[in-house]
This record gives structure tokens, sequence and C-alpha cells, in this order.
């Protein structure tokens, strides 16, 4: 079984601006990120990245865009030396369509326990609101709320 830290995109990984950031150029990571990456993977610990991308569904931005700042977040967390396991993203919103992958539903947070064997009694979820916390407390995760754009170093005391 493996331990995972998941964690969602914006406002925890990169700088969320009150908009949706679906540009390359607009893509900033938070700062002290990959310090604490870098501890947590340390302790054993492997990460994966659960993320709403609603703008799709509303027609602001397309699949390929997602596609473009997911490749560039890859290549910036393998310069910091983090392996990032794999992103699972919700191009739906609820405004628009139903679906149980959206946050704070579970769906790509199960396909990711099962496809990754993760244990859940020692992997944690990171998210910045309340549907991030809801969707980890659905699969038995431990959740952390932090606050938007502050870097998750401030929250390391909570991680065994």
């Amino acid at each position: 079984m493996n331990k995972i830290i998941f964690l969602d995109r914006d406002g925890v990984i990169n700088f969320e601006p009150g908009a949706y950031t679906y540009r390359v150029n607009d893509f900033k990571i938070v700062d002290g990120l990959f310090d604490a990456l870098l501890i947590l993977k340390k302790k054993g610990y492997q990460f994966i990245v659960i993320t709403n991308q609603g703008g799709i569904s509303k027609g602001i931005y397309t699949h390929n865009d997602v596609k473009l700042i997911h490749t560039h977040m890859s290549e910036l967390f393998k310069q910091a030396t983090v392996d990032l396991l794999d992103i699972y993203y919700c191009p739906h919103h609820v405004v628009i369509e139903k679906c149980i992958c959206r946050k704070p539903d579970s769906l790509l947070l199960e396909k990711a326990i099962a496809r990754y064997h993760v244990d859940t009694t020692t992997s944690y979820f990171i998210g910045d609101s309340r549907r991030d916390t809801l969707a980890a407390e659905k699969v038995g995760l431990t959740a952390i709320q932090i606050n938007t754009n502050s870097s998750i170093t401030y929250y390391l005391n909570q991680i065994n």
C-alpha cells in the first residue's frame, strides 16, 4: 500500500488569482511548495493532484489548455525532483451538468486510490476549500484545509 499526499491544484500548488488559471504564463507556484513536498517525499509520501476544472464546461477554456498547464506543472515538479504520480481533473461544472467526479464528490479520489493501491489510513488530502475536505472525508482520507495561496510548509506538523 502507498502513502499519498493528494493535492488540490489552484490555491495549493499554484497561486489562485480569483479567476480561472488556464494559461501557462499565469501559472505561478505557491511559495515554499517544493520545499514542503521534498520534506514529505523524505517521509515516504508520493503525490497525486485532484482538481476541478469547471471552466471547460463553461467554455472558458479547453481540455487542451488544461493539458498544457499540467504538462508545464509536471515539468516544474520534475525540476524540483518531486515525482508526481498522476493528475486527475473534473471538467464539469455543477451549474451546467451533474457528475460524481467533481469535488466534493469523490470519484476521482476513488479511481486514484484503486489504481495506486493507496493506504487511506496513512494518506492525506491538502486542499483550500471545504469541497476538498468533504471529498477526502468520503473516502477515509485525513483532510487538511489550508488558506488559499499559503505555503503548505505551515501545515507539515499535521502530517506524520
